[in-house]
């Protein structure tokens, strides 16, 4: 499906988006690349019901910063989201975010709850809420002190070893973008990773959010995990699940479950974000 693709002007940067199908409105936030292109099967598949939004994160891929990175990146990407509800989404919208993503819409909740109905949080990594959160800030402390070191590729093998990432990510090949498409998203994803490193790595895991305000807006809140139950990713949703009385909400795969399971996941995140 073709997508419209256009930009809108936030404070500080400029923000690329795609918006897909009729409907009622569904963002999809980019996890830690960033980027909106590994999400376009999924915006493809749920564009026949919904209006999707995808875009690229501030200082990631096509949105570029417009000046110095921000003191405080996690309220500026929230806010981003708000600009982007407020100028496409005719009423409150449904919000998915996995990973880095998922702690962005969090935020969102507690900053804009009256421009969404619906916000499924899928595996966010907050450390901050685990009753040993002090060893896992210390592991993305350490993963830092890798990534300057010894280089992003030694980085991102540590990394992925310890969310229990170690087996394929890879999408099924009937799923896989354009050859010339997949290289471009990849190339600009491996850019990507600099600035993780640098501007989210350690803030966005050690972000504390306001649990009574999450619980007094339960209703709108989906804490989505997958099948990987004994990995990081899965714990802190536990914990907000305690505070909030939500149950967790379980979509196929595992924590990249939306590209290994495309399309058992968006059947099942197509249910959950229903009007």
């Amino acid at each position: 499906m073709r997508a419209t693709i256009d930009r809108l002007a936030v404070p500080g940067a400029s923000l690329y988006y795609e918006v897909r199908g009729a409907g009622p409105a569904l963002l999809i936030i980019p996890s830690g690349n960033g980027d909106a292109a590994p999400f376009v099967p999924m915006a493809e598949s749920l564009a026949d019901e919904y209006t999707v939004i995808t875009y690229d994160r501030r200082g990631f891929s096509r949105s570029p910063l417009d000046g110095p990175v921000g003191d405080d990146r996690l309220t500026e990407d929230a806010h981003d989201v708000g600009a982007l509800l407020r100028h496409l989404a005719p009423g409150p919208a449904a919000v998915f975010g996995s990973s880095s993503g998922a702690i962005v819409a969090l935020a969102t909740l507690e900053r804009h709850p009256g421009l969404v109905h619906t916000v499924v949080a899928h595996e966010p990594p907050l450390a901050s809420v685990l009753p040993d959160a002090e060893r896992w800030l210390g592991f993305y402390s350490e993963l830092y002190e890798t990534y300057r070191r010894d280089g992003v590729d030694a980085a991102r093998k540590a990394f992925r070893a310890g969310m229990g990432m170690e087996t394929t990510t890879k999408p099924p090949r009937r799923t896989e973008l354009p050859p010339a498409e997949l290289a471009e998203m990849l190339g600009r994803i491996r850019r990507n990773h600099v600035f993780w490193f640098e501007h989210e790595l350690k803030p966005y895991p050690a972000y504390r959010p306001n649990l009574r305000l999450l619980k007094s807006l339960a209703s709108k809140l989906v804490l989505a995990g997958g099948d990987a139950r004994d990995t990081f990713p899965y714990r802190p949703n536990t914990v907000l699940a305690e505070h909030t009385g939500n149950a967790i909400v379980h979509l196929p795969g595992g924590h990249v479950g939306y590209v290994t399971h495309p399309e058992a996941f968006t059947a099942a995140l197509r249910e959950v974000v229903r009007p």
